[in-house]
């Protein structure tokens, strides 16, 4: 289930930096840590009416390597328990009395399913849940060369596992995350001892996910299991894209701490972020001016220019577009004439030295241009500042530049008074006079 729809990016972009590993709770904690307090009281009430007993849950803070993180634990009862945090059980060490099956609630995929169905979700959150846990059903089918309908196992039936996926699907619902960008996940080495014993590292069930849809993976030096099948199953569900954009700026960050100890402390940092080439295109839904753009000029520019001669226009249009939104100061097309007489356009786009490069890669893709000429400039800018002004539309944004001479010039922004204008049903000139007339009004 795609977690966004493929028209639409309003919704939140999240980032899951795995460098320590993923599992359910670390997923479940590092959303709660974005969420706040209304998330975790929303998140209580739903799994306050679940159908499931022998599990309560408990929502702390806790230092890993002196950084607070949020700590989600499901504190199972004596019946439940699976010793998933016990490192010497964990490593195949000590005391092994407890491995015995009765000690598990054996639930296969249709159970598992019923709760899901029965659970106060969303139908988003819903579908979210029960992708996980058939994707989770089918790598432990594989593992054991079972059907996926004979499926009756630790991985599948413990109610914290269970717990773990419904908490997860309502918080990706519940903070409208639509995109989701894991680069990688980042597992140990190893053994690890499971229910059926002493498995490698990463355990089979990691790997099927990872081969079946194609999720990242890396090792560590970390001798044991980071990534948990529970913890893949997730990321597979969230359908992740796995290159984060060139340049982003971060909302919010949480951390979600695990419960192993390892010599790499267990953190989960999933990031709210935004994508700073796909608010170009927004501008006219929400005016929003770069403040790198618009406040802090550089006094060094650099101007990448070619002359085209054999292009249809529609193309030089797109060009120019994706110029613009990947960043570029100022694009322009110029009338020419080439060798021979030939009729033609010169391509000029104004860059800032750390951008050229891939404003040059844009060029050479799509244009039929062979060659760029590129010189550097210095220029002298006025001192400037983005400020707002009250309309009879609310707040709009104005642009206002100190001159040698001490004395201000303010000046309507265009995108936020050509918003108003769409938005209102006003003449464009209309919106800016009276935002001029504010100006001179305050």
């Amino acid at each position: 289930m795609a977690i966004r729809a493929a028209d639409t990016r309003r919704g939140k972009t999240l980032y899951l930096d795995c460098q320590a590993g993923i599992a359910g709770d670390m997923l479940v904690a590092a959303l709660l840590d974005l969420g706040g307090k209304p998330a975790l009281e929303r998140l209580t009430q739903m799994l306050e009416k679940l159908s499931l007993e022998g599990f309560s849950v408990s929502v702390t803070r806790v230092k890993k390597a002196g950084i607070d993180c949020c700590d989600f634990d499901v504190k199972l009862d004596a019946a439940h328990e699976n010793h998933d945090h016990d490192m010497a059980y964990l490593h195949g060490l000590g005391d092994t009395s407890h491995d015995h099956d009765h000690h598990h609630a054996h639930r296969g995929l249709a159970q598992v399913e019923q709760v899901i169905d029965a659970a106060s979700l969303s139908d988003r959150a819903r579908g979210l849940a029960r992708d996980a846990f058939r994707i989770l059903a089918r790598a432990e089918a594989k593992a054991h060369g079972l059907p996926i309908d004979q499926v009756h196992f630790h991985e599948v039936g413990a109610v914290d596992s269970i717990v773990d996926v419904l908490a997860a699907a309502f918080l990706i619902d519940d903070l409208d995350i639509e995109r989701a960008i894991v680069p990688a996940l980042t597992d140990g080495h190893g053994t690890i001892r499971c229910q059926h014993g002493v498995i490698p590292v990463p355990v089979p069930a990691t790997l099927n996910i990872c081969i079946a849809h194609g999720l990242p993976l890396s090792s560590s030096s970390v001798e044991g299991e980071l990534v948990t099948p529970t913890g893949a199953a997730l990321v597979a569900a969230l359908e992740p894209e796995f290159s984060l954009p060139e340049r982003y700026t971060i909302r919010a960050v949480g951390l979600g701490a695990g419960k192993r100890s390892y010599e790499r402390p267990s953190i989960l940092r999933a990031m709210l972020i935004e994508e700073l080439d796909a608010r170009v295109g927004a501008a006219a839904r929400e005016p929003r001016p770069s403040l790198s753009a618009e406040t802090q000029a550089p006094n060094c520019i650099v101007k990448l220019e070619c002359d085209i001669d054999d292009c249809s226009p529609e193309v030089l249009a797109y060009a120019a577009e994706r110029l613009r939104e990947a960043g570029a100061r100022e694009v322009h097309w110029l009338p020419i004439f080439c060798k021979k007489g030939r009729p033609a356009y010169q391509l000029q786009v104004i860059v800032e030295p750390s951008d050229v490069l891939r404003m040059e890669e844009i060029i050479l893709s799509e244009t039929t241009t062979i060659g760029i000429r590129r010189q550097q400039m210095e220029r002298t800018c006025l001192p400037r500042a983005i400020e707002s002004v009250e309309t009879p539309w609310g707040d709009v944004l104005v642009k206002t530049v100190r001159l040698p001479d001490g004395t201000r010039r303010t000046t309507p922004e265009y995108e936020a008074c050509a918003a108003i204008a769409r938005d209102k049903g006003v003449a464009l000139q209309t919106v800016m006079d009276t935002v001029r007339e504010a100006v001179c009004g305050r």
